[in-house]
């Protein structure tokens, strides 16, 4: 077996991982194998990258790998990794829950080797990205194609894991010092990898932590068909600085960021719409005035100009200013119709002074745009 270290010099996580974890306290973690299933397979290398503060240097990221120079050395690096992690209470791995983390324990359980991941807090970068996906506009969440997507930076490493399968097995014939060099490389390039795609841990932090707007305002414009319409445009302060430029829209929203900084554009409806009373059987329907009136009112009204009001015509209309919300986050909510699965809610003067309010509402925007498919 062979323990490689390597120093990353000014390579660092591309993401503020004290949000969650203690990075003296976490290993970025990525195996190599020579397949996917534990007893059909071997295990030729753990690589690690960690954060070294040792006392008097600069405190910087290295890399560690333990490597197999042959199939028995299968458990050595399997005790090395034991023996390196004792002191770390966090995993951050990339799919490692599908994958990295279960072939491990098997691999451990195989060779009698007490030790449990789930002593370990895990983060798996993957697993919080892949729902974003749409969001992204990503053509699929691999490691690679993050790091195309969050960085500029391109890999020496020109190979994918499974076609190293084959370099692996030559190199333990013949232990050519350049197969072993591609596959050091492949691994360390995955941990650098996911050091630098760790930025895109931002996007999460969208749907999750709250947003701060910095200003509302008003505007106005002329669609595609020149008709007028308006909008408001929220100026907002992100919880984590994006990776790079982003921009998306849904259900006539938009949002683009850069840095801290975004803009919410949300479509404005003016003009009259329906609230919908709950308890229809203590309402009377005026079909000629078209509303809805409290069975303690409607007692003053002849009974030849109302009848029982229903699910459907208990309601009274309003003409105001109108935003669009998809769950119901302000009440009372307003429809167009009672079967409309639009959902409205009225901008007041009161509210447009509420700050608070604003921030749930951005807020509840990003959910929309995070559930969106």
């Amino acid at each position: 077996m062979k323990c490689i270290q390597k120093s990353l010099g000014i390579l660092s996580p591309k993401y503020p991982i004290e949000n969650l974890c203690i990075p003296r306290q976490t290993l970025f973690i990525d195996i190599e194998t020579t397949g996917l299933y534990v007893h059909s397979s071997n295990l030729y290398m753990i690589g690690c990258a960690y954060l070294d503060e040792t006392p008097d240097k600069p405190a910087c990221w290295r890399t560690i790998q333990w490597f197999a120079t042959n199939y028995e050395d299968e458990i050595h690096v399997l005790n090395a990794f034991v023996t390196f992690s004792k002191t770390y209470r966090y995993l951050i791995h990339f799919n490692g829950n599908q994958f990295d983390i279960p072939y491990l324990q098997n691999k451990m359980q195989q060779y009698n080797i007490p030790f449990r991941f789930d002593e370990f807090e895990g983060i798996d970068i993957y697993r919080r990205i892949a729902p974003y996906k749409t969001f992204l506009k990503l053509p699929d969440c691999k490691q690679k194609t993050i790091e195309n997507f969050v960085t500029a930076t391109v890999r020496e490493d020109q190979f994918t894991g499974g076609e190293l399968i084959d370099v692996y097995h030559e190199y333990v014939l013949h232990h050519d010092e350049e197969k072993e060099h591609f596959l050091l490389l492949h691994n360390e390039e995955d941990l650098k990898g996911m050091l630098e795609i760790a930025a895109a841990l931002a996007i999460p932090d969208l749907f999750r932590l709250p947003v701060t707007v910095t200003r509302v305002q008003a505007n106005y414009y002329k669609d595609v068909n020149q008709k007028q319409c308006s909008e408001i445009i929220m100026n907002l302060k992100l919880p984590t600085a994006l990776p790079t430029e982003l921009s998306y829209g849904a259900n006539g929203c938009y949002f683009n960021g850069c840095g801290i900084d975004g803009k919410l554009r949300v479509p404005v409806y003016e003009g009259e719409l329906k609230y919908f009373y709950s308890n229809y059987k203590e309402y009377y329907y005026l079909p000629k005035e078209d509303t809805a009136i409290h069975k303690s009112v409607a007692s003053f009204v002849d009974k030849t100009y109302r009848k029982q009001a229903t699910a459907r015509t208990c309601y009274t209309r309003k003409i105001s200013t109108y935003l669009p919300q998809w769950e119901v986050l302000f009440t009372p909510f307003f429809k167009r119709d009672y079967d409309d699965k639009d959902l409205f809610f009225e901008l007041t003067d009161e509210l447009k002074t509420q700050r608070e309010a604003f921030n749930a509402y951005a807020h509840h925007i990003f959910e929309m745009m995070g559930a969106s498919r």
